[in-house]
Formats: C-alpha cells, sequence, structure tokens
C-alpha cells in the first residue's frame, strides 16, 4: 500500500516545517517470527512486499510521514519478515532430500580470501562446480541402482522375487510376457529416474522464478579500474543476481541426469550385444549410442567448465543454445538408448547385477581427486592472504565438499541397502547363499562397512569438547559472580549461568569437529574404494582367508553399517515428513535453510533456492526509496541472520544512501561464523570496509549467546562498533527491579536489555539531522561531516 506522505513526496509538497521522522528497519534472525511480535503490537498492515516478504508497520504507524511531530521522540518502527522465504511452505521441507547439493555449494563460497581475478581462485570455481556435477551423477546413479538394477534386473529377473510380487508379475520371465526380456524391463524402469532428473529441473526453474529472479538496483562498475578486483564482493552490483550461471548450470546438471540413465540402459545392453553370438547391427548401435554419451559427457562437463559467475554487473543474458538443446539433446538420446534397449533380443535373461558395477567405484574415485585438489588450490590461496581466525588454515571449503560427498554416499547406499532388504525378504542380499538377489554394488557394502568407524571419530571429537565444555564451566563457576558485585552467592545459579557460557563457545569449535570427520570420511572412503577392489579382483578371499574373529567382525560392521546408512536416510525422510505437518517443525527445518540458503547458487543448481537473492533487494529498494522520497534518517536494525542481511543491503545501496543510514546488529554472526568460515566475503578487511563506508555502526553481543559475537575490528577501531558484552541474564538473583528470576536469554530478545534503546538513540544522533528541503539535493552528504565518537 502507498502512504500519503510518499504521494505527497513524489509531487513535490511538504507535510509541515519540521524535519522528516526517523526510521527504524527491523530485520529479524533464523526460525522467523511474525510483525507483531517483531513489533510488540497485535495490530499491523503490510506497508510494501507480499505474504512471501514483506514490510509491516503497526497500524497507527502506517502515516507517520504525514505526522513528523507526532515521532520526535522515537523513531518510525518497520518490520521486514522473509521467513516464509525459507520455513513457510511445508512442502519446502523436502528439500532436506537435496542436503548434499546445498553443502557442496556452500564450500564454493568459503574459498580463502584472495584477489578474485587470481587463477587460482577461478580453479578454486571450477572445481566446486566439478564436485556438484559429481554429485548429481551419483543421485541418479543411486536411482538407476534401485530401479534398474535392484528391481527391474534382479528381483524382476528371479522367480522367488519376483514372481512373488503381483506389482512385478507382468515382468516375470516365467510368463514369458512382452515385458519379460531384461532390455524392455530395464526400458519401462528407468522413466523413474528420467522422472528424478525432470523433476529436479523444475524445482530449479521453479523456485529461481518465485524467489531468485528479483532484479537488485543497477549500478555500473568499470572492470578496468584496477581497485575494482580488490573491492568488497558483496558491493558488486551483480552479486545477488546470477541468472546467466544458474541456467547454464541447470541445463549442464538436466543433460548429466538424462545420460546418466542413458548410459547404465546402453551399457548393460551393449554389453550383452558383445556377447558371441550377439546382433552385429546391434553391436554396432551400441557402440553408436556409447560415443554419443561420451561425447555428450564431454560437452557436459566444457558447459560447466567454461563460465564461472559474473558479479561486476547484472548479467541478464541467457545463452539459449546451452541452455534449451543439452538437455534437450541429452533427453532424445535417452529416448534412442530405450528404444535399443527395448529391441527384442529372445534368450537374454537377467543374472547377478547389472553391468556396470564399477560405476560407484570411479565416482568415488573421481570426487576423491576432486576434493584433494579443491585442498590444494585451498592452501595456495590461504597462503598467498594469510588471515588468523580463518578454520582449517584454509580448509574449510574441501572439509565441506567432503562431507557432501559423504552424505550424498550415505544417501544412495542407504536408499539401495533398504530397498535391497525389502525386496529379498527375509535374506540378506550378498551375503546368503539362498538369497534371490546379489544385492546393491560391492562398493556400497564397503562403504556401509566403514560407517560405524565413522561415527566412532564422532563420538570421540564429540566426548573432547565434552570435556572441554566441562573443564570451562568449572573455570566459570569462580569468575560469573563477580559481574555481579554485591549480589548473594548461589551455587545453583551460578553453575547455570556457567554452563551456558562454556556452551555458546562451542561454536568456535566447529573447525575442532568438521576437520577430524572430513578427514576421517576421506581415509575410509579412500579405504572402501581398495577394498571393493580387491574383492573384484579375489572374489571370496575375506571368507577364505581371514581368521574366524576378523571375519565375524568385518561381517559384524558391513550390517550394522548397511542398517545404519538406511536408518540416516529413514531419518531424513522422517524429519521432512514431519516438517510437512508439524509448523513448530518446520521452523526448525528453516533455521537450517536460513543459514545453509543464504548464498546464491553458484555450484549446484538444483540446492535449495536463495533467499537472499529475494531479500537483499528488497532491503535495498526500501532503503534507497525511503530516504530518497521522505530524506529523514533511517537504522537498519538486524538480528542474527537478519545482520547479515542487514549489512549486505547497506553494502548495495549508493554513497547517499548510506550516509543517511546507520547499521545495528545484535546477536550477529557476521565475525563469528561467517567471517571465519567465508573470509572473501565477511573477511577482516571487508568488514572494514563495511565500517569505513557506512555512517555508523554498533554490535551488541552476550556472552552467552552461541551464534552471535562481536566483529572484533582491528586498528583500534573495534570498540567503535562493539559494545561491551551484555549482562546476561541482567540480574543474578531477586531485585526490587527484577523479583522474579531473571532468564538467561543467551541469543534472544536484545531489545529486552536497556542498553538497545540507548545505542538505537545514539546511532540516530551521530546521522546529519534532515531538513524538509534537504533531500532535494542530488549529491551525496560528506561522510566524515559529522564525526565518529564511541557512541
Amino acid at each position: 500500500m502507498r502512504t500519503s506522505a510518499e504521494t505527497a513526496a513524489e509531487t513535490g509538497a511538504e507535510t509541515d516545517g519540521g524535519p522528516p521522522p526517523d526510521l527504524e528497519l527491523l530485520v529479524h534472525g533464523v526460525g522467523g517470527t511474525t510483525p507483531q511480535e517483531m513489533l510488540t503490537d497485535p495490530r499491523t498492515v503490510l506497508v510494501t512486499g507480499d505474504e512471501t516478504a514483506g514490510i509491516y508497520r503497526r497500524i497507527e504507524d502506517a502515516d507517520a510521514e504525514d505526522r513528523p511531530q507526532d515521532y520526535r521522540e522515537s523513531p518510525v518502527r518497520e518490520a521486514y519478515c522473509w521467513s516464509n522465504l525459507t520455513s513457510g511452505n511445508g512442502a519446502r521441507a523436502l528439500w532436506l532430500l537435496l542436503l548434499p547439493f546445498m553443502v557442496a555449494n556452500l564450500a564454493h563460497w568459503m574459498r580463502p580470501a584472495a584477489d578474485r581475478r587470481e587463477r587460482t581462485v577461478r580453479g578454486y570455481g571450477l572445481l566446486v562446480r566439478l564436485i556438484a556435477l559429481s554429485l548429481t551423477v551419483l543421485l541418479l546413479a543411486g536411482a538407476c541402482e534401485v530401479a534398474l538394477d535392484l528391481v527391474a534386473w534382479q528381483c524382476a529377473g528371479s522367480h522367488s522375487c519376483g514372481g512373488n510380487r503381483s506389482w512385478l508379475g507382468f515382468m516375470s520371465p516365467r510368463d514369458h510376457g512382452w515385458w519379460s526380456q531384461p532390455g524392455r524391463r530395464l526400458a519401462l524402469a528407468s522413466l523413474v529416474p528420467t522422472a528424478l532428473g525432470g523433476l529436479l529441473w523444475y524445482l530449479s526453474n521453479r523456485t529461481w522464478s518465485a524467489y531468485e529472479s528479483q532484479p537488485p538496483l543497477r549500478r555500473p562498475v568499470d572492470e578496468s579500474d584496477p581497485a575494482s578486483g580488490n573491492r568488497a564482493a558483496l558491493c558488486l552490483p551483480g552479486f545477488w543476481y546470477g541468472r546467466r550461471i544458474v541456467a547454464r548450470l541447470r541445463a549442464a546438471h538436466t543433460a548429466a541426469c538424462f545420460l546418466t540413465v542413458a548410459a547404465g540402459l546402453t551399457m548393460a545392453t551393449a554389453a550383452h550385444d558383445r556377447e558371441p553370438g550377439g546382433s552385429a547391427l546391434l553391436d554396432a548401435i551400441g557402440w553408436l549410442l556409447l560415443a554419443l554419451l561420451g561425447t555428450g559427457g564431454v560437452l557436459v562437463v566444457y558447459v560447466v567448465c567454461r563460465r564461472g559467475r559474473s558479479e561486476t554487473k547484472l548479467d541478464d543474458e541467457l545463452d539459449r543454445v546451452t541452455t534449451t538443446a543439452l538437455p534437450g539433446a541429452a533427453l532424445g538420446l535417452l529416448a534412442l538408448a530405450m528404444l535399443y534397449a527395448g529391441w527384442s533380443r529372445p534368450g537374454w535373461t537377467s543374472q547377478g547385477r547389472l553391468p556396470g558395477d564399477s560405476t560407484f567405484g570411479v565416482l568415488a574415485l573421481i570426487q576423491g581427486t576432486l576434493v584433494v585438489a579443491l585442498a590444494g588450490c585451498a592452501l595456495a590461496l590461504h597462503r598467498a592472504a594469510p588471515a588468523g581466525r580463518t578454520p582449517l588454515r584454509g580448509l574449510a571449503g574441501p572439509a565441506v565438499a567432503m562431507l557432501a560427498c559423504g552424505l550424498g554416499a550415505v544417501l544412495c547406499g542407504g536408499v539401495a541397502q533398504r530397498v535391497a532388504d525389502w525386496l529379498d525378504g527375509d535374506a540378506t542380499p550378498g551375503m546368503d547363499s539362498g538369497a534371490p538377489m546379489d544385492g546393491p554394488p560391492v562398493l556400497l557394502s564397503w562403504q556401509a562397512a566403514v560407517i560405524p568407524t565413522v561415527l566412532l571419530v564422532v563420538v570421540l571429537v564429540a566426548l573432547f569438547f565434552a570435556v572441554r565444555v566441562w573443564r570451562v564451566r568449572r573455570r566459570l563457576v569462580r569468575t560469573v559472580p563477580d559481574g555481579y558485585p554485591g549480589e548473594r552467592p548461589d551455587s545453583v545459579r551460578t553453575r547455570k549461568i556457567a554452563g551456558v557460557i562454556a556452551r555458546a563457545g562451542l561454536t568456535d569449535s566447529a573447525p575442532g569437529i568438521v576437520g577430524p570427520v572430513a578427514l576421517a570420511t576421506l581415509l575410509l572412503g579412500a579405504a572402501a574404494v581398495v577394498g571393493a577392489w580387491a574383492s573384484h579382483r579375489v572374489p571370496g578371499r575375506a571368507a577364505d582367508g581371514a581368521p574366524p574373529v576378523i571375519e565375524a567382525a568385518a561381517q559384524t560392521a558391513q550390517a550394522l553399517g548397511s542398517w545404519l546408512m538406511g536408518l540416516a536416510f529413514l531419518l531424513l525422510v522422517t524429519w521432512a515428513r514431519r516438517a510437512y505437518r508439524s509448523p513448530s517443525a518446520r521452523r526448525t527445518i528453516g533455521i537450517l535453510w536460513d543459514v545453509g540458503t543464504f548464498w546464491p547458487r553458484a555450484a549446484h543448481p538444483f540446492a535449495p533456492p536463495c533467499y537472499a537473492e529475494r531479500a537483499v533487494p528488497d532491503l535495498t529498494w526500501r532503503m534507497e526509496t525511503w530516504t530518497r522520497r521522505h530524506g529523514g534518517r533511517l537504522v537498519i536494525s538486524g538480528h542474527s541472520q537478519g545482520s547479515v542481511l542487514a549489512a549486505a543491503a547497506v553494502w548495495q545501496v549508493d554513497r547517499r544512501t548510506r550516509g543517511r543510514v546507520a547499521l545495528l546488529t545484535y546477536g550477529s554472526p557476521l565475525e563469528r561464523l561467517y567471517g571465519r568460515w567465508f573470509p572473501a566475503y565477511f573477511g577482516t578487511a571487508e568488514l572494514c570496509s563495511l565500517h569505513d563506508e557506512v555512517r555508523c555502526w554498533r554490535n551488541l553481543w552476550r556472552y552467552t549467546d552461541p551464534i552471535g559475537g562481536p566483529i572484533r575490528l582491528p586498528d583500534g577501531t573495534g570498540p567503535e562498533v562493539d559494545h561491551d558484552g551484555l549482562k546476561d541474564p541482567l540480574a543474578y538473583g531477586r531485585t526490587p527491579d527484577h523479583p522474579l528470576p531473571a532468564p538467561i536469554l543467551g541469543h534472544a530478545d536484545y531489545q529486552a536489555d536497556p542498553t538497545f534503546d540507548r545505542e538505537r538513540a545514539g546511532l540516530l544522533a551521530r546521522l546529519p539531522e534532515q531538513h524538509p528541503a534537504a533531500h532535494k539535493s542530488s549529491g551525496p552528504p560528506s561522510h566524515k561531516s559529522s564525526g565518529r565518537s564511541s557512541g
């Protein structure tokens, strides 16, 4: 809706002779909240936006610009609510099933800080995109393993498995029906993974149109300027608009999906045609299809490698040939492969596993090699521009990429193991001599066998940090009462406060968890590949040569790992289903997405959509238009993840607007999480740049907060931004002001602290006061005119 003040501003009319009102733009954090809670008023009205993301005011403040005299003592308050971008729709919880894609996309943004124009930076992005492509192929290979191998090839081809299931009876060889031939069964089953690839394309295209297609303000950047390569990346006008790269990657990954299914069909059929007595014509067609599929794979890799993100300008152009012809040609090859597999081949029977058992081993080897190469790039970049608080010496990105590969293997292996156990009834596939099925590929069994070891590493790391928390808590018990002089000591209260502070510090220990788990995943994954290769070379060696104790331990580890892989997948599906039905659980899912989907889809187009590509332009447009129309002072006030959105929006506005904007952050992970894990975008140099460009900035934090923390700017500017750690709880015991025990707030309710109002008023006082005619001037105000104070 449009206020009368906005109409008056457009016509040049003034409402009175006084200065315009001030504005506080509130941005909530993870998990979301309602406009009523943010504005502490049950009566709110939507000012601009929609139900997905919009700006609200109290009803009595809707026409505040018409009554500036009523807002001399306090600013007008607006609430930007963006929670429906991540947790509003219950069906969106199903994005949990694509968690590996989101984690791989995060690895792209975790590169160490360096000049964006360096060749090593481009190599880093290229390797992450290739890892992301391998995850798409792995997902489709897992779908093909279930649909083509386990169902159509093994179960439907077995009298004891397919014959006892009515829904597979028409494929049973004993009925000699049209679908009983293995090739035709495979062609029919290939519709399932093909539909999965089409669904991924549809979701990626639909979510881009719904959430990420909002263009930001257009501001040209001179790429020939030597300083442009070292500007803060979030200042660049095209940072939050990746239309062209997402469209190219979506086309390449969709083509990879179809080519993977076509390869599974063609390899199995061509292997039969190469046997003695096969048709020479069909054998030639098979070789031709394999050559075409290889060419298609090379083209997909070329498209993924050819071009990265363009951030210095809005990249509106689309490569129509690539985005349309590449997936179309791949779908055509898949149709030819289905026709080729469906050709009549009397006497062809399915035995053992589907040819192509080594596919998962090749994928694991490729992923491991790419992760090692990515680690080399990350180390080189970190040495070129070392940062003291960068976790794992710059190896955070490769570690997270390795975890993404591990998650992908667990999902694919878990589905395959559970489907095999369901299809073979009481037998154990691949282990019982009387089992009707051979079960999944050998590598998945070896990967299942190493999962208990990975979990043991996780447990040991967790125990180590639990002991550390206990020791820190013991040390804090002696110092907590010093913060409340004159209070009577209470051992229970003291231990509770000390425990909260000690647990909040675990956030800074996250690299000590991610690093060992990622290293264990890499080493044990390599051991699984070697073990699977040795099993193919010397079948049955474990059973014949190993002592009984070792053999029993190996079988126990494999069985336990198989159940754990299946359990992990079932828990993920159950969590997604619960989130679909329960609003509270859906809000928890939203918290995960708030952190994981802040970044654009630069590496994987099938990752969950980036909400910041809608939220940052929203905030930027609001700050620009309001300050231009009304000329008032503006404080953008962000809590938790909202502080990251607020900082990103301030980076995007022009110099004139930044001169009228103050930044207030509280419970902010800007340095503690983003500055450490994403140093190229929120590192010390970037945060110092933000401090220099914005008129004034204050940051509030608590020792009990597990997410937020100080900004820690160097060169003596830290105290200007960071307030001292806020007292939490506000009162140790019962006082006249707090007759009941004060709660330990931790990450919540910063506005309940009296310091909040004082700091907001201090920021407004440091902004230059505007007069009715001031906003008509087009020139930017002097940035240093009012000076900087310690607040």
